[in-house]
């Protein structure tokens, strides 16, 4: 029996990736690239780097485009369904001949972390997002545009918080805050009045980059970052439970995918997420995104051939690694 292959492609704001693999999960091409989300490179950006990688990884592999059997994109910046012929023109631009996927770029974090090939993903890294996928394929998500549409959870949204309390220190609405010498540290008030009028007057722009801050004061018992940190939590939970509740999955077993730098701040911070989720799907399991996320679209590209994806996710994540690792 002929061998057949998988395109992934995991199309980013700041980076673009693909992997092709066979039906038995071997890694075998991996290419790389800039920018692909539209909304920073236009549609002509993100085809010039799509054509470029995917045009890598079947050099690496040996093959030709007509080789592959199905694809699998995620998106970066493809948001909603009237995005969607937009895309299409990127993608015919590649000359597939097979069937193909495409989602947000979100759903294929889930899908390289999912042992099940389902499940929840959430994403905290500068922002914050959720999308779901149940085991019929069917997504559930939020809208993932943050304090706009009240969807809190990252590391802008929760130094926006500390940033408050920081501003009830100086009114005496709230109490003192280490956060206060944290901040002034990071933008070189020489006081807290000073601190407030620089935020105000945007001379100071805190932003993602002063969650470590937020983090630490919150390691050494301050009150008000530790509230920040929780409260930041249980919103990226909340949000969670809502794709939980779209997918009907509250009493099934599934992973809940943890991808983004604000879980690099441990307990602190999943803890409450976690008696979030639990509080609603009780058999969720919260596991932290340990593959390349193109992965994930090896994933999609497999499921929409009909293919189970659990069998091989294992070794399609083990030979990625070492696939990469040959490559660095």
């Amino acid at each position: 029996m002929a061998r057949k292959y998988y395109l992934g492609v995991d199309i980013g704001g700041t980076k673009t990736h693909t992997l092709i693999a066979d039906e038995r999960g071997r890694a075998l091409g991996f290419g790389t690239g800039g920018p692909g989300n539209w909304q920073s490179v236009g549609f002509l950006g993100q085809r010039d780097v799509l054509q470029s990688v995917t045009r890598q990884a079947l050099t690496m592999a040996g093959l030709q485009l007509k080789d592959i059997a199905c694809a699998g994109l995620g998106v970066a910046g493809y948001d909603w369904p009237s995005q969607l012929q937009d895309h299409l023109r990127v993608i015919d631009t590649l000359g597939l001949t097979c069937p193909f996927d495409i989602t947000n770029d979100s759903v294929i974090g889930l899908l390289a972390g999912a042992s099940q090939g389902w499940g929840v993903g959430l994403v905290a890294g500068t922002g914050n997002n959720c999308r779901g996928r149940d085991k019929h394929g069917r997504e559930g998500r939020i809208t993932g545009e943050g304090t706009q549409f009240g969807e809190y959870g990252g590391g802008g949204e929760m130094v926006m918080k500390a940033v408050q309390a920081v501003a009830y220190e100086w009114t005496k609405r709230g109490p003192a805050t280490s956060l206060s010498g944290k901040f002034m540290e990071l933008s070189g008030a020489r006081d807290l009045p000073e601190l407030i009028e620089g935020i105000d007057l945007e001379r100071y722009h805190p932003d993602a980059s002063w969650a470590p801050a937020v983090f630490k004061a919150a390691q050494q018992g301050d009150r008000a970052a530790l509230e920040v940190i929780d409260w930041a939590a249980r919103e990226l939970g909340e949000s969670a439970c809502a794709v939980i509740r779209q997918l009907g999955i509250e009493n099934e077993e599934f992973e809940v995918i943890l991808a983004g730098s604000i879980f690099s701040g441990g307990e602190l911070y999943i803890n409450p997420l976690q008696q979030t989720i639990h509080g609603l799907a009780p058999k969720a399991r919260l596991v932290k995104l340990n593959a390349p996320p193109v992965v994930g679209g090896v994933v999609l590209a497999m499921q929409k051939a009909g293919l189970k994806t659990a069998p091989v996710h294992k070794n399609l994540t083990a030979s990625t690694r070492t696939l990469l690792m040959k490559e660095m």
